[in-house]
Formats: C-alpha cells, structure tokens, sequence
C-alpha cells in the first residue's frame, strides 16, 4: 500500500561514550519513497544509516523497521529482517577477487538454496537491471567509480528487498555519472515501488531524486529540518538550512 510506513524512528539518539552524536530524531518513510538524509559533514548522517539497521547501537529511543524493532528481534528475526534490506555503502564495498556477477552472486549463495545456474542468472539479471549486463564478468579493478557504485546497487538488489540504504551513492563522481545515477535510483523507485533511504550531501541529487529529506546539523546534534527538498530550499527560515539549498554563507 502506498501510505504503508516503513522506516518509523521516534526520539532516536546516538553517543560514542560521552559524546552524543544526534538525539531526538523522529520521522517516517512511507513505501516507495525516496528518502534522503542530508546535511553537513560530521553530523551523523552515515551513523544514523548504522543505527537504523543495527550496526551502531542506540542510546534512547526506538526504530522499527518493515514492523520489526531490531533492537526487541531475536537473532533470527534479525536476519530475516536484514534480509529484506538491501545496503549499498559509499564505496561500493566490492570484493576485489570477484567478478561483478560473483559479487552479485553473494547474497543469494548465503541466503537461498538456488543452484548456481540460477544464481548466475539472476546476478546477470540484476546487473542488466543497472545497465551493467555486459559487464558480468570483468573485476572490479576493471571497472569505473560509477560502474562499481552500479554493480553496488544490483549486489544490494540480489535478494530482491523491499528497501535499498545508500550511503552517498554520487561521491567522487562527475556530474555526468551523477545524474545517470540518479536516473537509475528512480526508475528502479518507480518501476518496482521499492524504497529508498539514501544519505548525500550532494544538493543536485537531493533536488532530483528526494520526495521527502531530513536534515541533520552536526552543531545542533540532531535534525533541524524536515520536508520535500524543493519545499525547503524555497521557504526554509533557518539559517543553516537556507545556506545549505541556496548554497549562500550563513
């Protein structure tokens, strides 16, 4: 269903010993939105990412993800959630020793009981579905930036997940590749209704791929702004969120 919730996060906080991170961040992403967390360096972007799917754990308040509080789940209502949920990091994380259809390849060996020919198909499938069908078989030291963010993607898709995260999907790329991206993250968000949660700092992508963001401030230590990108970027009061969609000093 369209208004289903699938990320609901109430009064989450985050601290590395004394230091807190963020705290108080509450919001809701709805099915086959493309969500964006944004903001400045530092802020907490990437750990909120971490916090969300259990790798950083939370110091109050609670996330629920597709139903489950991972933080109640038992070890193996764990993994069937985190199943369901595809992660892209911001380097693509590729394994340096596998072609771009082993990597692929991956999730479905560890998760399902698929012969291999089905599992090679399927990688080839997916990587077809990020323009990378010709390219299967080359490493990852054979490819480009862009390719293996591409390749990060279809690895991410594999097991088919309701929810893909992307951790900066654009760093490091030229404008050109960026934008081919960003095409792709949305015709996968509305040719499939999956959802996605994508943290960047980069305001082209955010102004062409987000339906909703919110934004954390590294000095406030929490979320001072949440909203549609171009909503913000037009009408935003506060300073530091004014500076960061007019790209004007604060």
């Amino acid at each position: 269903m369209k208004d289903e919730t699938v990320i609901r996060v109430e009064n989450l906080a985050v601290s590395f010993g004394p230091r807190t991170i963020f705290k108080d961040v509450s919001f809701e992403v709805k099915r086959g939105e493309v969500f964006i967390i944004l903001g400045g360096s530092g802020c907490g972007k990437s750990t909120l990412l971490k916090a969300l799917i259990g790798i950083v754990p939370i110091a109050a308040g609670r996330s629920e993800i597709l139903g489950v509080d991972l933080a109640e789940a038992d070890a193996e209502g764990r993994i069937a959630l985190l199943q369901r949920i595809g992660v892209m990091w911001q380097s693509g994380a590729l394994f340096g020793n596998m072609t771009l259809s082993e990597n692929v390849e991956l999730p479905l060996e560890e998760h399902t009981d698929l012969p291999r020919s089905a599992r090679e198909a399927l990688a080839r499938a997916k990587l077809g579905l990020v323009g990378l069908g010709d390219a299967a078989g080359l490493l990852p030291a054979e490819i480009s930036g862009g390719m293996a963010k591409r390749a990060g993607i279809a690895r991410a898709m594999a097991l088919d997940p309701p929810l893909l995260i992307l951790d900066e999907p654009s760093a490091g790329l030229d404008p050109i590749t960026s934008a081919g991206l960003d095409k792709l993250i949305l015709d996968i968000a509305r040719s499939t209704g999956t959802t996605f949660v994508v943290v960047t700092h980069e305001l082209q992508s955010i102004l062409a791929i987000g339906d909703r963001c919110i934004m954390l401030d590294k000095e406030a230590r929490g979320m001072i702004a949440m909203g549609k990108p171009r909503e913000l970027r037009d009408t935003a009061t506060h300073p530091t969120v004014r500076s960061f969609f007019r790209r004007e000093a604060a």
